[in-house]
């Protein structure tokens, strides 16, 4: 059996960064909706949070899983899920770009504090800025197919 651990910080918005997840509590529904369903499917998720047009998600991949598949299966299933609950006042659609980067081992922790506290941090920083900030920390060069 393959030991791995191999922790990926997520973040992606809704679609158009539409504040869709406007209220504490529409925004604590959709997480343990999220993480409850990621579950069921196998996906560990650390830590999970966001603000009303993004969510941040710590995630142990495991050996079989895939970023893609992974966001596929979060990101499809929770979608559908918000509609489903007439969370929103109009059809709810994330985004289809996201982020994904590798978290060390002696990250984690800090990783974690900063996705515990969006709330404090977006009365100080927009949603923009933190993409900016995301971009420029984190130089994202687009990869080409091979063959």
């Amino acid at each position: 059996m393959p030991f791995i651990k191999v922790y990926i910080h997520f973040v992606w918005s809704t679609k158009n960064r539409e504040a869709f997840l406007s209220s504490k509590e529409i925004r604590r529904k959709v997480w343990q909706h999220i993480r409850e369903n990621a579950k069921e499917k196998g996906i560990f998720i650390d830590f999970i949070n966001g603000y009303s047009d993004h969510c941040h998600c710590l995630i142990s991949l495991g050996v079989n899983q895939t970023i893609q598949k992974v966001m596929q299966l979060i990101k499809g299933e929770s979608s559908f899920w918000i509609n489903k609950q007439k969370l929103t006042s109009k059809k709810f659609e994330w985004q289809d770009d996201y982020f994904a980067v590798s978290v060390s081992e002696s990250m984690i922790d800090k990783v974690r504090n900063y996705i515990k506290n969006q709330e404090t941090h977006h009365y100080k920083k927009s949603f923009q800025e933190e993409y900016d900030a995301f971009i420029s920390k984190y130089p994202f060069k687009k990869h080409k197919d091979f063959g």
